[in-house]
């Protein structure tokens, strides 16, 4: 819906609202012609029953109004005696048209310094609940949204398990575009596993100010671009979904409007300079660990590689024993020599199931392994006299990548070598041609609605013929710090500014073996409440946090007992 669409349903909207209530709110004392005032009818309508005026604030909040209104409807019958609890749920299902026959089908009087204190202790119940979800659904869209990651994209850098909170005022908080959603989730409702949103009616993209751009280096949290998943692991037919609807993802930005970048044998370069990582960006690229004796995976696991497989060699189990250890199993079979071969993450299988099973395993330290590492931890390996090389596996310039942007048979890109390509800003203009449209085709058509037809090597848009396009939005490159394992950008192409969601700011809970069950969490204590930004070695304030909450509570309990005695003298 555009902006003059929204204009017409809002003035519809008035004209129902007047329609409805002018007869109530002459009994109430006011005028008629109260009812009709856009905003003003509201502040008029709060003063009727009796709730405070900055609640027309949170009538004109996307989402939050959605919860408002109900009330709103039930508090307008009942400052006029009708109190039913079949009345209730009338005017709430009727979405408040029940106050039309309130209004002229029913003999009501307005009843003057009503109580609002609920009636009942259920009464109570569901206020309070309401009012909970109100406040945490504002403090969620608006100011500081919860986030997991789930994948290892940024590994190290944030580690699978890391619960974060997210920023949304450091950019500006992005208005919710889909108006009719379920509050506090976000594309599914749980349970139930449905679609917890309607596609229309959608508002237009609209940002509260932030005191803060996104700047290259920042780890930003934004809706997938390419996002057509109902849900993710699951084949079937795609969907589409409204922007602020899509999953969030979350990556390093290494590239804001007006930036030509370009990736050089795995390093990224901004208009032709090396880009500065910050000292807590720990990136990681594939390597060949090569030793003659073979790469233990012990010494692996001691300079904190953690993304390997591990080959044990058993003899022939009974199920019994294959169900003890499954859960832990990527794969395997029997090898040539009769043996079993058993294949598993980092973790390997532990100790406990092994022994339990009654297992006798003998793990297989092979001579050549592949795994992520960082910098860091290459220089350790290759210090070691256990070791003899170690060598970054990089994609060489000119080799066609897989599944690389733009998907272009111009184009042969790959992850460690790509572009140069350049980033636009709101009000650039390129020059377009057969070559360039497949860089801006998506934006063109996707992110900006137009439409777009080629014929021969004229291009038209929106059926004008044209050999220039104006960028109508801000455009960023992200990428995941674990270069070799992260689908971003590089695949799917630009992030447009009305996708960016917020900023992390702090690691208030961390786990290993977090994709493995609740049962396996085993909690990281060096990253619970740490910043997720700023310079140094991440730092955590966990113990600083558990000292405050000692002083407080030993406040607390110091001023309730001299309370008590004063009480007593008394």
């Amino acid at each position: 819906m555009n902006s003059t669409g929204w204009i017409i349903f809002i003035l519809i909207v008035q004209v129902i609202h007047f329609a409805a209530t002018w007869k109530l709110y002459v009994k109430a004392g006011r005028k008629a012609w109260e009812a009709a005032v856009p905003i003003y009818n509201a502040i008029v309508l709060m003063e009727i029953i009796g709730r405070p005026k900055w609640w027309v604030i949170l009538l004109f909040i996307p989402i939050i109004n959605l919860l408002m209104f109900p009330v709103i409807w039930v508090e307008t019958i009942r400052s006029y005696g009708r109190n039913s609890l079949i009345e209730t749920w009338l005017v709430i299902l009727t979405l408040g048209f029940y106050i039309f026959y309130v209004s002229y089908g029913l003999d009501v009087e307005y009843v003057k310094d009503r109580s609002l204190h609920p009636r009942t202790a259920l009464g109570e119940w569901v206020s309070s609940i309401v009012f909970a979800v109100v406040a945490a659904t504002l403090v969620h869209t608006y100011f500081m949204q919860p986030y997991v990651i789930p994948t290892g994209s940024l590994e190290r850098t944030l580690r699978i398990g890391d619960l974060l909170f997210v920023s949304k005022f450091h950019f500006g908080a992005r208005a919710p575009m889909t108006t009719v959603a379920a509050p506090m989730v976000h594309d599914t409702l749980p349970v139930l596993g449905v679609r917890s949103y309607l596609n229309t009616p959608q508002l237009p993209y609209f940002r509260l100010p932030g005191f803060q751009k996104v700047k290259k280096n920042d780890i930003v949290v934004f809706s997938w671009p390419a996002d057509t998943v109902r849900v993710f692991f699951k084949k079937e037919k795609g969907v589409k979904k409204p922007i602020d609807k899509k999953s969030n993802y979350v990556k390093r930005c290494v590239g804001v409007p007006g930036d030509s970048l370009e990736v050089r044998d795995g390093v990224v370069y901004i208009n032709g300079q090396i880009l500065k990582l910050s000292d807590r960006a720990k990136p990681q690229y594939d390597y060949k660990v090569y030793a003659q004796k073979g790469v233990s995976s012990r010494l692996l696991r001691t300079v904190g590689a953690s993304e390997f497989n591990r080959t044990y060699l058993s003899a022939p189990l009974n199920q019994a024993q294959i169900n003890a250890i499954s859960p832990y199993i990527l794969g395997g079979g029997p090898n040539e020599r009769g043996e079993l071969e058993i294949i598993t993450e980092a973790a390997g299988i532990p100790m406990k199931a092994i022994r339990s099973a009654g297992l006798s395993l003998r793990e297989v330290s092979d001579r050549l392994r592949m795994l992520p590492l960082t910098d860091a931890m290459a220089e350790e390996l290759r210090n070691n006299n256990a070791i003899d090389s170690v060598v970054m596996q990089i994609e060489p310039r000119g080799k066609k990548g897989y599944n690389i942007f733009p998907h272009h048979p111009a184009y042969s890109w790959n992850n460690d070598n790509f572009g140069p390509i350049y980033l636009p800003a709101e009000g650039d203009k390129v020059v377009l041609n057969t070559k360039t449209l497949p860089l801006y085709k998506k934006i063109i058509r996707d992110y900006e609605g137009k439409e777009i037809s080629v014929s021969g090597n004229q291009i038209s848009i929106n059926g004008q013929v044209t050999e220039t396009y104006i960028f109508e939005q801000d455009y960023y490159w992200m990428m995941g710090d674990n270069r070799h394992h992260s689908e971003d950008s590089r695949t799917w192409g630009y992030v447009p500014e009305n996708h960016v969601v917020g900023k992390p700011v702090f690691i208030w809970l961390s786990f290993d073996n977090f994709n493995e069950g609740i049962a396996n969490w085993r909690p990281r204590w060096d990253r619970i409440f740490t910043t997720v930004g700023g310079d140094g070695e991440p730092r955590s304030y966990f113990k600083h946090f558990l000292v405050g909450l000692a002083l407080l509570i030993g406040l607390d309990y110091f001023r309730k007992r001299r309370k008590k005695k004063r009480a007593t003298h008394e």
